[in-house]
This record gives structure tokens, C-alpha cells and sequence, in this order.
């Protein structure tokens, strides 16, 4: 299992230059991959995403892109007809303007486009084996801290589906002293008003059956406790399980919330919210999976 909060690098090079990739990851429902690509190597952004597609299935990914020249000397370019068309056009203007001063060779040098450093062109299919062991490399670095964190998050999971299966045993326990509260209290209200029936009355009979029926949660107990059993299964998964235990843990909110209508009972009714408010934890947790 893997959280999708990650970091990884990576780095390829070849004949002076250097490819690097870093990427980062956050919490999305969905795979959402932005990439930045030098000018030169945009035609590969395809290859880059499907890349990432085979790996990584669900979050906000940053994939960034370099190429870095590794020579220690860079050429400089000078176009020296640009340079006289500044210095040309300057000398007129102060002319025109009558203004003082000279126009040196430090003000021509700064005007844009005389000094450059020339872009040396990257092949597409030369730097493409580079880019993908960099990118490689960045994500089986971004996976293995994806992982660890994964970990974390299972054991939290694990310790937290546990008191939430603790106190669905005490649930569990008080459920068949519901009915036999009920019939007390019910004998109790029936003596109140001075009624004298057999607790074999069939009136009687018929509104024990009737609370029986109606306050049954023998179903959803067992229900819950097969969706708590496929839950911890897929917590010791390696492949994404995220939407999965999403869809897991709206089923159990809801035989919770039935679990809870229909008990009829105080004790077993604050039980339920015990238990709602940590699989409340567990819904905020899961939504870090991938």
C-alpha cells in the first residue's frame, strides 16, 4: 500500500550534457500529472506521462525536466550588425535630442540580442533513452518514499480498525439485553396503569415480536464485520487500494447509521457514535492512499 505524498530524482547524462527529473507528489482523487519540459524536448511529454501512468495511478504530480549543459566553457555569440544598428540608431537619437555624453561600448554590448549565449539543439531521440532512466530512476525513488509512508499510514489504519471491531464485540454482547429490557419496561408500564395481563398475553407477545423485529441489527453486525475483515485484506495489498477502502468505508458509515437507528438502546447508541467518530479518522486517513 503507498501514500501518494512522495519525492523522487534522477539523473542520466551523456557527450557533456545532463538530464535530471524531479518529481513530487500530493494527495488528489485522481491522476493529475503536470510536466515541464525544456523548449527542445516538449515532443516528449507524451512518453513522459505514459510513463508515469504505468506507475503511479492516482495524485497531483510535478514532473520537472532539465537538461544541463556539463562543459565548463560556454561560447558566446556577438552579432555585430545588430551592434551597429544599436550604435547607429543611438548616435541619432542623441543627435536629435541634443543630448550630452557618448554612446560607449558597454551601453551597445547590453542592448538585447547582441551578446548570447547560443541554445545547443537537443535530439529527440538521443536524449529520449536519457530522459526515461532519469525519469526511471525518480520513480522508483518517488515509489519507495510512497511506500514507507504507505506503511505509516496501514499500521494507523490497523490500530484504528481495531478499536472500531472492539467495540463492535461490546455492541455485539449488550444487543440480546435490548429485548429483555424492553419486556421489563414494558411490564413495568403495563403494572403503572393498573393493568393486570399474563406475560403470556398474545397482546403482549405481538409488541414484543414487533421491537424484536424492528430493533434486529443481528444483519448489520454481520455485515460490518465482513466489511471490517475485506478491509483489513486489502490494507496488505501492494497495488492501489485507495478508491477501493474509499468505497469501503461509505458502506460501513451506512450500516453504522442504520446499527445505530435501530438499536433502541442508550448504551449501544453512544457505542455507535464511538465508532462513526473513528471510522470518521479512518475516511481522513484513506484519502492520502493512492
Amino acid at each position: 500500500m503507498r501514500s501518494m505524498t512522495g519525492y523522487g530524482r534522477g539523473q542520466s547524462g551523456t557527450n557533456g550534457t545532463q538530464f535530471s527529473v524531479e518529481l513530487n507528489s500530493v494527495n488528489r482523487k485522481q491522476s493529475d500529472v503536470a510536466v515541464t519540459l525544456p523548449r527542445d524536448l516538449a515532443e516528449l511529454e507524451p512518453r513522459v506521462r505514459d510513463l508515469i501512468n504505468s506507475e503511479v495511478s492516482r495524485g497531483r504530480l510535478n514532473v520537472v525536466v532539465a537538461c544541463h549543459a556539463c562543459s565548463s566553457t560556454q561560447k558566446v555569440a556577438l552579432d555585430t550588425d545588430l551592434a551597429r544598428t544599436y550604435f547607429a540608431a543611438m548616435r541619432e537619437l542623441q543627435a536629435e535630442l541634443g543630448a550630452a555624453g557618448e554612446v560607449s561600448i558597454e551601453t551597445v554590448l547590453r542592448a538585447p540580442g547582441v551578446v548570447r549565449v547560443p541554445e545547443e539543439q537537443v535530439l529527440l531521440e538521443e536524449a529520449w533513452p536519457h530522459v526515461e532512466g532519469a525519469l526511471k530512476e525518480a520513480l522508483r525513488n518517488l515509489i519507495a518514499m510512497r511506500e514507507v509512508e504507505g506503511k505509516h499510514l496501514a499500521k494507523d489504519l490497523i490500530h484504528r480498525l481495531k478499536t472500531v471491531r472492539e467495540t463492535l464485540r461490546k455492541i455485539r454482547k449488550l444487543h440480546p439485553e435490548v429485548l429483555k429490557k424492553f419486556r421489563q419496561s414494558l411490564q413495568e408500564r403495563i403494572a403503572k396503569v393498573g393493568l393486570e395481563l399474563p406475560i403470556d398475553d398474545e397482546r403482549i407477545i405481538k409488541e414484543l415480536i414487533f421491537f424484536a423485529d424492528k430493533s434486529d441489527i443481528s444483519e448489520e453486525l454481520t455485515r460490518l464485520e465482513s466489511h471490517f475483515t475485506q478491509f483489513a485484506h486489502h490494507l496488505r495489498k501492494s497495488e492501489p487500494v485507495g478508491r477501493t477502502l474509499e468505497f469501503m468505508t461509505q458502506e460501513i458509515a451506512r450500516e453504522f447509521n442504520t446499527l445505530g437507528s435501530k438499536a433502541n438502546d442508550v448504551e449501544i447508541s453512544q457505542l455507535v457514535v464511538t465508532c462513526k467518530a473513528e471510522m470518521e479518522k479512518i475516511r481522513e486517513q484513506i484519502q492520502n492512499i493512492e
